[in-house]
């Protein structure tokens, strides 16, 4: 188990070095910040020193080892927009988009199982094919495009909730801020959390729905059946924890997925997080923001693996007797 668990650190290392190395490459084509930063009546003599003066006159292998050197440390550099630490930026918008996430994994999660579960169960119910055939609008429909009809619908026509921004936020400790104290916040938080879980919702229920008929099928569930436990027994304690153990991988990843494409749905509803942080920098060639939201989001997604890939031995007996046996 431990020689597991350092062989899936070291690959996710090497994951993230790569990635690095990646981003850091394609800023390279991205344009030139200095651009930017000068106004038109600059010198030649001003565009030297500026860029001596951010590094960026440094051969591509300096650069990218004094990133990695400052990133170990949490130290992205400084903006080149706005002049601050990147990682006092990143701060300021991680509380929005880590409470956003956060609401659409446990909508996502929750309500994806139980109406897997309850396809699956009822599979020739009627209702049950109309929850199938309505996922179809959340796997097929594009996410901005489910962010516009929503606040279309919800907004403009009804005028029930708002159709941008987070609302009134309260600060908790030094840096973190939520919307979930207040009743704007609540509201604000409602079309977004609901447009960016959908997607991973419906994979969820479909999975689910997949993996239990599979699990319904096999010998163990007619056994149980026919010792004459109740269905209810059957249904949740034998087949819904068998159906888990693959479902749980999916469920992990789609979690990283979720902070990774929330950068769309706040561009939709101009939510303050590090999504919409991105899109600016990307007009801005701000630098330093980029490679620090790329590296994060990497960070997240290897962890978040890494996470599940352990969890996964735990919760399936059949690895562990592999591992000890050395069958990896």
């Amino acid at each position: 188990m431990l020689a597991f668990v350092i062989r899936r650190v070291g690959q996710s290392i090497l994951v993230l070095l790569i990635v690095g190395l990646v981003a850091f490459s394609m800023f390279r084509f991205v344009g030139d910040p200095i651009d930017n930063m000068l106004g038109q009546e600059r010198t030649i003599e001003d565009v030297e020193r500026l860029r001596a003066q951010l590094g960026l006159d440094q051969p591509f292998p300096v650069q990218y080892f004094r990133f990695l050197e400052g990133a170990i440390q949490g130290n992205f550099g400084v903006s080149y927009r706005q002049g601050r630490e990147v990682s006092e930026i990143l701060l300021e918008r991680a509380p929005a988009t880590l409470e956003l996430a956060f609401v659409s994994g446990v909508l996502a999660i929750a309500i994806g199982i139980m109406l897997g579960v309850f396809t699956a169960i009822r599979r020739n119910g009627a209702t049950a094919h109309i929850i199938m055939a309505a996922s179809l609008i959340g796997v097929s429909l594009p996410t901005f495009l489910i962010g516009i009809l929503l606040i279309y619908l919800f907004s403009v026509e009804l005028g029930w909730l708002p159709s941008f921004g987070r609302g009134e936020t309260v600060s908790i400790g030094d840096w973190w801020t939520t919307g979930f104290l207040t009743e704007s916040g609540r509201k604000a938080l409602i079309l977004p959390a609901i447009t960016l879980g959908l997607y991973q919702m419906t994979l969820i229920m479909r999975l689910v729905r997949s993996e239990m008929l599979e699990v319904l099928r096999q010998d163990y569930i007619r056994f149980a059946r026919a010792r004459g436990l109740k269905e209810r027994a059957v249904n949740f304690h034998h087949a819904l924890k068998n159906t888990m153990v693959p479902v749980v991988t999916v469920i992990g990843l789609q979690l990283g997925a979720i902070i990774a494409f929330a950068i769309i749905t706040e561009t939709v509803f101009q939510w303050p997080g590090v999504g919409l942080l991105f899109i600016n920098a990307i007009q801005f060639v701000d630098i330093p923001v980029m490679a620090a939201y790329l590296m994060l989001i990497s960070v997240m997604f290897v962890g978040i693996n890494l996470l599940v890939d352990i969890l996964y031995v735990f919760i399936d007996p059949r690895l562990r007797v592999d591992r000890t046996g050395g069958h990896s």
